[in-house]
């Protein structure tokens, strides 16, 4: 990869066949991704809702006009801890043949920069229990595991 900036911009609906693909590649996901035709439509919606949403953004990291990464933010308000808001960074994604580069630092840098303008009192996210590297990754960015999370697949 050549050795320009890292960029990070709102994600375009033309960039989603990048983001598909990063997803359908990930073997620890277990999100269902694919790259089937016939399931574009679905992405196609969820881009929409998302760009919609006054809460909601999607990002991509570009490195020399290539898309090589992207992650989802929310800001949710809460009436416990006085009403503060917190970020969610979520969909964290680095194209897996060039983790290491710098590009997941530079998401979340921005993600946390992005939280401090807006005066977001805490960022957030979770990551899968068998995702051991990217874990140390958040711990060394100065996340803290803190909280047990829960699911339940209603489909």
């Amino acid at each position: 990869m050549a050795s320009g900036e890292i960029i990070i911009r709102e994600a375009r609906e033309a960039d989603l066949p990048v983001l598909i693909a990063m997803f359908a590649a990930d073997p620890l996901g277990g999100h269902g991704d694919t790259i089937d035709p016939d399931a574009y439509p679905d992405y196609v919606r969820a881009f929409a809702t998302i760009a919609a949403s006054s809460t909601q953004t999607l990002y991509v990291a570009e490195w020399d006009a290539d898309v090589v990464g992207t992650f989802q933010t929310m800001i949710t308000t809460s009436l416990n801890a006085r009403g503060a808001s917190a970020m969610i960074v979520e969909a964290v994604q680095t194209r897996a043949d060039l983790r290491g580069q710098g590009i997941g630092a530079r998401m979340i840098e921005f993600a946390i920069a992005e939280a401090k303008s807006r005066g977001v009192r805490l960022v957030q996210l979770t990551s899968n229990a068998v995702r051991k590297d990217a874990h140390r990754f958040y711990e060394r960015l100065g996340f803290k595991p803190s909280h047990l999370g829960f699911k339940m697949a209603l489909k």
